[in-house]
């Protein structure tokens, strides 16, 4: 039997999410029950094509990169999910996931519920489902605005917009951790041109011009936004 520890640590994965906020203690101890915790290193694969799961995720802690491959081999970033937040495979949700790579971008610990259980504990609840459709809807309307910066802005425009994205996607700073003066984005050259979508080289050029211009501080795996109004102006 779990102590009570134990069962703290497992309702805080869910506490964070916003579809959970106005649950009973009972009703979250029951679906913490139902979503064991799994932990992924970085660069790990959650989920691909050749390795589909039928269940829902809810993220805890890092960060999660949802892309595609198209035929030519380029990546599409099509989400980058931050602590609180759902995703998965779910056909049951209206959300086919069976051509899409899941990849932690750092160290990350999921909740995971199967197919049943979100039938039986989440789509049964009517203020749940509400909160899980419009949390779909926003995302098909990020992934229609990414579609639409891969084909229309350039490389420079595409990478600005990444790392505005990466800044607002930060979870919030709590009593322990204050507001940094300028936003700190924890990824390596690398990562960041397969978000945008380019090249290592072509990235690592673009930021350094972009640092050369004192819009960005460059350190090693770590980038400092120094002037958001102004990396607003490059995202076009």
């Amino acid at each position: 039997m779990a102590d009570a520890g134990e069962d703290t640590d497992r309702t805080w994965c869910l506490a964070e999410v916003d579809i959970f906020c106005d649950l009973s203690e009972p009703e979250m101890a029951a679906i913490a029950e139902a979503a064991p915790m799994k932990s992924y290193t970085a660069g790990e694969m959650l989920y691909s094509p050749t390795q589909p799961c039928e269940v829902l995720f809810i993220l805890k802690k890092g960060r999660v990169r949802i892309f595609r491959v198209s035929a030519d081999g380029r990546a599409l970033t099509t989400a980058i999910i931050t602590p609180g937040t759902i995703f998965g495979e779910m056909v049951l949700l209206g959300q086919r996931m069976y051509d899409n790579y899941a990849e932690a971008l750092d160290d990350a610990v999921v909740c995971v519920m199967s197919r049943t259980d979100v039938h039986r504990l989440l789509l049964a609840d009517a203020r749940i489902s509400a909160r899980i459709t419009a949390i779909l809807g926003r995302r098909l309307a990020d992934l229609e605005q990414r579609l639409s910066d891969s084909v229309f802005k350039s490389v420079a425009q595409r990478i600005a917009t990444t790392l505005l994205t990466l800044t607002t996607a930060q979870p919030p700073a709590g009593p322990l951790r204050p507001v940094a003066r300028h936003p700190q984005i924890a990824l390596t050259h690398e990562q960041l041109a397969a978000l945008a979508g380019t090249s290592r080289e072509t990235c690592t050029k673009v930021l350094r011009d972009f640092a050369d211009r004192h819009l960005i501080r460059l350190a090693r795996g770590r980038i400092t936004v120094l002037d958001s109004d102004r990396l607003h102006d490059e995202a076009g």
